[in-house]
């Protein structure tokens, strides 16, 4: 279970996290609070399952939305930076993409998958490609975005 590493890493250095959800629809955030003890190192999360939501609460750029879509790399940085700002995390996580079964088209098929994030002094993005149902890719995506902030984590 790679929340509860995550909770013990972030509580043993004192660093707190925040989360941005799209297609996971909440799931991460349940994840890392299904955790005991959570509350020392979770500030929050925003399921920004819409693009109003993504622009308007979230705060990303209408011109990210309109140029590269919710599904791609910069919503999914834009997503993470600013959960990271608006929660005051020092670090914060985020995923967008299609879940499925449907939405997919072949320059964005289903199960493409973007995961950010947010450190003090950059932001990582990987792009994923799952093939499995939507809540297998869903479930996918919590993981990868687990494992993009064990590799920084482990490294403290």
């Amino acid at each position: 279970m790679r929340e509860v590493e995550v909770g013990r890493l972030l509580h043993r250095h004192g660093k707190t996290l925040a989360v941005a959800e799209s297609c996971t629809g909440g799931l991460l955030a349940q994840r890392i609070t299904e955790v005991p003890g959570a509350s020392g190192y979770f500030r929050g999360g925003i399921v920004a399952y819409s693009n109003d939501v993504k622009e308007n609460l979230l705060g990303v750029p209408r011109e990210v939305l309109a140029t590269h879509g919710a599904v791609s790399a910069e919503c999914a940085r834009a997503m993470a930076e600013l959960a990271r700002t608006r929660f005051d995390s020092d670090f914060a996580l985020a995923i967008t993409g299609i879940a499925g079964p449907n939405g997919g088209t072949p320059e964005k098929p289903v199960g493409l998958v973007y995961v950010a994030l947010a450190l003090p002094a950059a932001t990582k993005v990987e792009e994923r490609r799952f093939r499995g149902s939507r809540p297998a890719n869903r479930t996918a995506a919590c993981e990868a975005a687990f494992d993009l902030l064990l590799q920084h984590l482990r490294k403290l």
